[in-house]
């Protein structure tokens, strides 16, 4: 806590950071066995990336990928070699790097494998889901799942399987997730005999007790440098509001253990997976041993604005260590990042090595990231590290994967562009919490993308937006400020393509801020390209990745309307999947028409001293 207290006065006055950005893409690795028609998760990673890593560790500074392990023992994680900067030309190279990459993991596959960007594997924790297949050990071992091995985890590093026992452990029991099914004319109530075993199981409920859930799926995050701090507090704020609409956006993951779900996310499913309060803190017993009750996982969205203009919309009561954050208050912190970082201590650790235990916080951080790392919410702010170049940093982490590097690169920046339009434009997004936490749970329903509507901002200009912005906005102000609501329900297409008289739209509003840039000609076609997509998925012109997967296992001809997906609908799913991603066969219905972009693997020359 001292270093904490230390490192953010240190660095509160630092300026002149460049905009420096980058995205992280999950994969799993899949088996296909043609003969038997079966898809399976390879549990390969670690071997694979041990051949990844050996280019960085010859030549750190020059590979073009960085390669890290995720908690599944299927598991890989992607980056840019290098972070993008203030270029407009840096949004025509993100989709050829992740092409890259998805090559370079390809390098290292069996020849009956497959890398694939899917979100959540469908028959995760059916029997013999994973090559090679284990047996799950309810009674022993770091998870003890009636269905998920604790094989299945990442061997490479203890931190993963050390997570899933402290967790299981500090709660008192098993974790308990819970999504109800999709009632199809032969489903069976009960779904299957997981209430016999466990009293956590819903009858009419998909029921899944392990880390491995959650943690086992795969998601697109983005991180930004900002200039100073109040940039990076204003970011944190104002790209809240945005992460319930681009979770409903990017809804990839429908199907879980076997299952068709009545859900289109993850969100609640690793929520619940990392869930480790106690009855106490959950408020179902009277307080023995714990003092605070939570009313979240730690996996979940944020819980308080940190700028000035965020504070009065804090409107749901902070939990925080007030001993914690007297002391901050007295190093000199400021009461919203005060309570910010006292919040985060309300937490226990759930991952401490012992080696880490004894630490001198004048100069290590150790202790401060071990609570931040494992606080797991749609935002975070990122303090810069010692003694390091690297700047106030926000990550944006609600989206879900998609299938193919056209779909994730045109998210990203899509993402990326908005906040270049927050900033330049100097609008306000904000709305209060307790809005923010009703639109998390509104996105993750069957269909949100085309049928929910979402609390959002109607008036968007401040008083010191430019003129620029206020034209684009002008169309939608008819009535007296006073008299508008502040914030209205609308769809995602109202959010992101405008509603006449009411709100401009996201698309809109970028397409001003570009149109005051000097882009070159590819880097124009490609980022009207990934607007258009946006625009389409938004409209309900192209269907989300949760429903175009819904679509294909109710129409398969093997099933049995009876909500289960079959070895076979699972393989001929994750074969088209990987013929879709590979461009073997098109999907107007997921991607349109037109998903050719001008990418380019690298900046021109002569655009690399254009500022954006």
């Amino acid at each position: 806590m001292l270093f904490t207290t230390k490192q953010v006065l240190f660095y509160r006055d630092r300026q002149g950071d460049v905009l420096k950005w980058g995205d992280e893409v999950e994969y799993v690795i899949i088996k296909f066995d043609s003969e038997k028609k079966q898809a399976k998760l390879s549990l390969r990673a670690k071997d694979i990336l041990d051949e990844l890593n050996e280019k960085e560790r010859q030549d750190p500074a020059g590979v073009k990928s960085l390669w890290r392990p995720e908690y599944g023992a299927y598991m890989i994680e992607g980056t840019p070699g290098k972070p993008y900067g203030g270029l407009m030309a840096h949004f025509n190279i993100v989709e050829a790097n992740m092409k890259y990459r998805r090559e370079e993991v390809k390098k290292y596959l069996n020849h009956d494998e497959a890398i694939l960007t899917l979100t959540s594997f469908p028959r995760l924790g059916c029997e013999d889901f994973s090559d090679p297949p284990y047996t799950p050990t309810p009674n022993e071992g770091a998870t003890r799942s009636l269905f998920f091995p604790d094989e299945a985890i990442f061997p490479g590093h203890p931190r993963f399987k050390t997570l899933s026992r402290n967790i299981r452990e500090r709660r008192g029991e098993k974790v308990a997730i819970n999504l109800p099914i999709y009632k199809d004319v032969n489903t069976v109530i009960p779904v299957d005999d997981s209430y016999l075993h466990s009293k956590a199981a819903l009858p009419d409920h998909v029921y899944m007790d392990a880390m491995g859930f959650g943690m086992g799926c795969c998601c697109l995050q983005l991180t930004f440098q900002a200039c100073n701090i109040q940039e990076a507090r204003t970011l944190y704020d104002q790209l809240a509001p945005l992460c319930p609409i681009m979770l409903a956006l990017t809804a990839a993951s429908p199907l879980h253990r076997g299952f068709i779900t009545d859900v289109d996310c993850r969100w609640n499913v690793i929520s619940c997976s990392v869930d480790c309060r106690t009855e106490e803190e959950r408020g179902l017993k009277p307080f023995k041993e714990n003092k605070f009750v939570i009313n979240k996982s730690r996996y979940d969205s944020i819980d308080s604005y940190l700028s000035p203009q965020g504070e009065k919309y804090n409107d749901v009561p902070l939990v925080y260590d007030e001993v914690i954050f007297e002391k901050l208050k007295n190093g000199g912190i400021d009461h919203l990042l005060a309570q910010h970082v006292a919040h985060l201590f309300i937490r226990d650790t759930v991952s401490l090595f012992s080696e880490k235990v004894h630490q001198d916080d004048e100069k290590d951080t150790d202790h401060f990231e071990n609570i931040q790392s494992t606080n797991w919410q749609t935002m975070r702010f990122k303090p810069p590290p010692p003694n390091s170049t690297i700047g106030w940093r926000v990550e944006f982490r609600p989206c879900e994967i998609q299938i193919t590097d056209f779909e994730n690169a045109a998210i990203v920046c899509f993402v990326v562009l908005l906040t270049r339009v927050i900033l330049s434009y100097q609008l306000n997004f904000i709305i209060p919490i307790s809005k923010v936490d009703e639109n998390m749970q509104n996105a993750q329903k069957r269909g949100a993308c085309s049928n929910q509507k979402f609390w959002f901002r109607k008036d968007i200009t401040t008083h010191v937006s430019p003129p620029e912005a206020n034209k684009c906005c002008k169309s939608a102000l008819n009535c007296d400020e006073a008299l508008c609501d502040q914030f209205i329900p609308m769809t995602v297409n109202e959010i992101i393509n405008g509603k006449e008289g009411e709100f401009p739209g996201l698309i809109p509003l970028i397409n001003n801020y570009l149109s005051g840039m000097d882009v070159d000609a590819d880097t124009h076609c490609t980022i009207q390209q990934y607007l258009k997509f946006i625009q389409k998925r938004a409209a309900g012109d192209i269907l989300t990745t949760a429903s175009w997967i819904r679509n294909f296992v109710v129409s398969h001809p093997d099933y049995k309307n009876n909500s289960k997906v079959s070895d076979k609908i699972n393989y001929d799913l994750l074969k088209t999947v990987n013929d879709i991603q590979e461009g073997i066969i098109s999907c107007p219905e997921l991607l349109g028409y037109s998903i050719m972009s001008k990418t380019k693997e690298s900046i021109p020359t002569a655009l690399t001293k254009e500022i954006c």
